[in-house]
């Protein structure tokens, strides 16, 4: 990690990206992956957008107002943020870094601006863009939702071709045709991370010890 962070000798999770256009099913799979990986954590964003009904403080966001985000600006307490329609975003770094020494894997949802802010502060991160398998299919789950007119869906699409665009910024990609597929494949990618040498001897040093010690319970 960037900026002075020391790896545990036994413990430190892995920082993965994740980022797709809307309407190309990055939420609903991150939120089925939670449900079948332990050791994972979606990292919470703050923002100084008002709370939503229903929405919950440290769950859905961290709710901040201005002055208090642009305090932690100045700190340097962000690995990504930007200003969306009067309103800021953005990661916490001491969060997150409290995530992985934890040990926990931590996915950061975030647009390919964000991404490249990351990877530049920390280049071992994996990242995953999710694409839909047409625009065709894409429109469709966009009209789909019910909440749009039609200029809203058109003003979509085009958001969403520019985010398409910068796919190959990112160390992997899955195309989520079929959800069950492109479920199976992102876990996939988290448990291969995880079973990288770098990992195993990081994780499972005690383990690695025992078993090649020599001269104790070997007959």
């Amino acid at each position: 990690m960037s900026q002075g962070t020391s790896r545990s000798t036994l413990a430190y999770g892995t920082l993965f990206i994740v980022s797709a256009p809307s309407g190309a099913g990055k939420t609903s799979l991150v939120r089925a992956l939670l449900g079948r990986l332990g050791d994972l954590q979606v990292s919470v964003s703050h923002t100084t957008r008002p709370q939503r009904p229903g929405e919950v403080d440290g769950v859905n966001y961290h709710f901040v107002g201005v002055a208090a985000f642009e305090s932690m600006i100045e700190r340097g307490d962000f690995f990504e943020y930007a200003r969306v329609f009067d309103n800021y975003y953005g990661t916490s770094r001491p969060a997150v870094q409290a995530l992985l020494a934890a040990g926990q894997d931590v996915i950061l949802e975030i647009d390919w601006q964000g991404a490249r802010q990351v990877r530049a502060q920390v280049p071992e991160a994996e990242s995953i863009f999710i694409l839909p398998p047409s625009r065709e299919a894409l429109r469709q789950r966009l009209s789909n939702r019910g909440t749009d007119d039609a200029a809203v869906i058109e003003r979509r699409m085009r958001d969403a071709i520019s985010e398409m665009s910068h796919f190959d910024e990112y160390r992997h990609v899955i195309i989520n045709d079929d959800f069950d597929t492109a479920l199976a494949d992102l876990e996939s990618l988290i448990r291969a991370n995880r079973s990288q040498l770098a990992r195993i001897k990081e994780r499972h040093a005690p383990l690695l010890e025992a078993l090649l010690s020599h001269g104790k319970g070997v007959e």
